[in-house]
């Protein structure tokens, strides 16, 4: 030990401090050496002001003029003071040595062995001893405030991880409300919509008095906005049953051939409307697939209404093929629109969600139908990727497997 080492020795023997303290001496201790004669000089040393000292070690003889060792001991236990104490005894006093360390003293040396080595070798193993205790006692004392903050913080998960389960609970619920509500709302507003829808078309065809052209131009406005409105209905119901899980598929074969051509053709007038070209494209060794048909005609319709919708100029095309030897097919629907940010890619089919999220946006719509066809997409067990340049076109491409599995 190269440090500084300081010493107390408590003895009323002259000639046994003398010893101990020639045998230091001789030692290769860096020491500061302090005395006392009886057990109140000891404690006077430890704890009075002027003479307050950290010890190291205390070299403590068992008896003394106003105690004994073992008293001297329990008063400086009782004052929580961690000092090492080595017990010097006389000869044939092992017994009481013992006892001694039994309540609390780190070793005991014989007066008649002391010697420059055993005194060294004994201070030194005490003191590292008592070093290595109070690192231990210290390395606990941490342990257990961090098993405390530890157990703290599980109470507080625990106790966010409830508070995180109510709410999805109430989200939950929210959510089946929500859900029930559109569709209950959209079922009951069907109705209407396909009475007025209905008288309108008796009116269009001037059933049962003819009209005027500006009557006929103002019923043709109310078919042409309840057909819109309706469309919206239908959407509202078939995203409610989606996301609560009742929408049914009913896998069968059909030739997807047919399928295309009867869906672009329905949807013809609008191109036509526009004054845009709308061309299939169709490249299939077999058109034959098994598939859920009312499905896949809904994401062919969304997604050509939306490009016939956002293409001004130029056209639209349906292109089909087949990959992985076959046993999947590809359906792109690309135009010559507006096209779309990169930023909106994602968040383009997100319910309720368009490109163009503005009150002065110049194209109406729930913002349900790339939703739709994203989740009817997944249904049919298939994956929608979209390309698109800002003034340039966008290409929504669906890949499904030929043959689902049921």
């Amino acid at each position: 030990m190269d440090e500084n080492i300081k010493i107390l020795i408590v003895d009323d023997d002259e000639v046994d401090r003398m010893a101990v303290r020639r045998a230091l001496q001789k030692g290769s201790l860096n020491i500061t050496l302090c005395e006392a004669e009886n057990s109140a000089a000891a404690l006077e040393k430890l704890f009075s002001t002027p003479n307050n000292q950290n010890f190291d070690v205390i070299l403590l003889d068992y008896y003394l003029p106003d105690s004994n060792g073992l008293n001297l001991i329990e008063q400086i236990n009782e004052l929580n003071l961690s000092i090492p104490l080595i017990v010097l005894t006389g000869q044939g006093d092992e017994e009481i040595a013992v006892e001694i360390m039994k309540a609390g003293a780190a070793d005991y040396l014989s007066k008649s062995r002391v010697s420059p080595q055993s005194l060294i070798q004994t201070i030194s193993s005490a003191i590292r001893i008592n070093r290595a205790e109070k690192a231990a006692k210290l390395a606990n004392q941490r342990l257990r405030a961090t098993n405390e903050l530890l157990m703290q913080k599980n109470r507080e998960l625990k106790l966010q991880q409830q508070q995180i389960q109510l709410q999805n609970i109430q989200l939950q619920e929210a959510s089946r409300l929500k859900s029930e509500f559109l569709a209950t709302m959209s079922h009951e507003l069907r109705t209407p919509m396909n009475a007025i829808m209905g008288f309108s078309q008796l009116l269009l065809r001037q059933y049962p008095d003819p009209l005027s052209e500006q009557q006929l131009n103002i019923v043709g406005r109310i078919f042409n906005n309840s057909q819109n409105l309706l469309e919206m209905i239908n959407e509202l119901l078939d995203f409610s049953k989606i996301e609560a899980g009742k929408f049914e598929l009913n896998f069968r074969e059909f030739d997807l051939d047919k399928l295309v051509c009867l869906t672009v053709e329905e949807l013809r007038s609008l191109a036509v409307q526009k004054k845009i070209e709308l061309k299939t494209d169709i490249n299939l060794n077999n058109p034959t697939v098994f598939q859920d048909y009312s499905c896949l005609k809904r994401i062919l319709i969304n997604l050509l209404s939306n490009a016939i919708k956002f293409t001004n100029q130029g056209g639209v095309r349906v292109k089909v093929w087949e990959f992985e030897s076959e046993n999947k097919i590809a359906i792109a629907v690309e135009d010559t629109g507006i096209g779309i940010e990169k930023d909106n890619f994602k968040r383009i089919f997100e319910a309720f969600r368009q490109a163009d999220q503005s009150i002065s946006r110049a194209h109406t719509g729930t913002g349900l139908g790339l939703a739709i066809t994203d989740s009817l997409t997944k249904m049919l067990q298939g994956t929608i990727t979209l390309e698109s340049e800002v003034g340039v076109g966008s290409v929504f491409c669906v890949k499904i497997p030929r043959k689902a599995y049921v």
